[in-house]
């Protein structure tokens, strides 16, 4: 994982899944937990962009 990776994924986790997954259904999880509160965003990114 690149630190760019890493930082996009604690400050715009819908962002960083995004540029790995595209439109998919790992991103509007990422989209609709970062909505809901930020830190469950942050968590699924790390794991979805290991």
């Amino acid at each position: 994982m690149s630190l760019l990776t890493i930082i996009l994924n604690i400050l715009l986790p819908p962002l960083a899944v995004f540029l790995k997954h595209g439109l998919s259904t790992a991103f509007l999880i990422n989209l609709i937990l970062t909505l809901i509160f930020w830190l469950p965003g942050v968590i699924h990114a790390f794991i979805v962009n290991q």
